[in-house]
């Protein structure tokens, strides 16, 4: 690959896990796309589409001219509507089709990805009308195969590549959005700090600090006296930032110690990503 050297983390964990879906999906009968996952609404073939659908979007494809159903009770925001276009174009298509499409997807990417030659500052077409740099442009893609190739291994019963680059490239990602999560969304009090503790194949320590203003900060420092101690293990901490279950869900696997009206209110507002 040529890419930029800032680059190069997000485009091998991109590759490691849309080559892990590609395996995934090859062997699976026709029912089998039909089953659901952890995206509320969508199925394994959903999963795929959407995947399809955003590969095409990075290659510059134009995006399919299409109206959505007035029934799809899952979609309920702009961004959402956005993201099910591709999804919903390719609802009815066969298993070959897919796997097709998907292998097609991944040369053609690949060969974008050993040609590329613009600086991470590029910008790029972001979903509904935006721009962002090609540096968050790969990012967004890793991370995204990555969470998605989790809901496809949760729907299919193949577990496997929790440590994967992907893995690391979410668990920044997931951690860059908590101060907001902890200072603005939940409330948390002026000049108090919260300790995430995070057990598992990725395991971390992280401080969410909130200072005078009300900011939010996130460090690897311990913190002597936090407001709230959240300890989890690895996988119920992404399964609970993708909004992929809610914190009643998985209240054995989540440990809350200190104040608790606090606590609660982080958990509930403990996703971080649309979909």
């Amino acid at each position: 690959m040529t890419v930029h050297p800032s680059l190069q983390n997000y485009a091998d964990a991109w590759t490691h896990s849309i080559e892990a879906i590609a395996e995934l999906v090859q062997p699976l009968v026709e029912g089998e796309w039909n089953r659901p996952t952890p995206c509320v609404g969508w199925s394994v073939r959903d999963i795929v589409s959407h995947v399809i659908g955003m590969e095409t979007e990075m290659l510059g494809d134009p995006r399919p001219i299409h109206s959505l159903p007035r029934d799809l009770y899952h979609v309920r925001t702009d961004f959402a509507r956005y993201m099910e276009v591709q999804v919903d174009v390719r609802r009815h298509h066969t298993s070959p089709e897919m796997t097709s499409e998907l292998e097609y997807i991944l040369i053609r990417r690949a060969r974008q990805l050993r040609n590329e030659n613009r600086s991470p500052e590029h910008l790029i077409r972001a979903p509904l009308s935006a721009e962002q740099t090609l540096e968050m442009g790969y990012r967004d893609r890793a991370f995204d195969v990555w969470v998605h190739e989790q809901d496809l291994r949760a729907a299919l019963g193949v577990p496997g590549n929790l440590d994967s680059a992907g893995a690391l490239v979410a668990r920044d990602v997931l951690l860059e959005a908590l101060p907001d999560v902890v200072a603005k969304d939940a409330g948390a009090p002026a000049s108090s700090a919260v300790v995430l503790d995070v057990t598992g194949p990725v395991e971390f320590l992280r401080t969410i600090r909130v200072d005078a203003e009300g900011r939010g900060s996130i460090d690897g420092a311990p913190s002597l006296g936090p407001a709230v101690t959240l300890t989890t293990d690895w996988e119920t901490f992404v399964r609970l930032a993708c909004g992929r279950v809610r914190p009643a869900e998985v209240a054995d696997r989540v440990k809350t110690e200190g104040d608790a009206e606090l606590a609660a209110a982080i958990l509930d507002n403990f996703a971080v990503t649309p979909r």
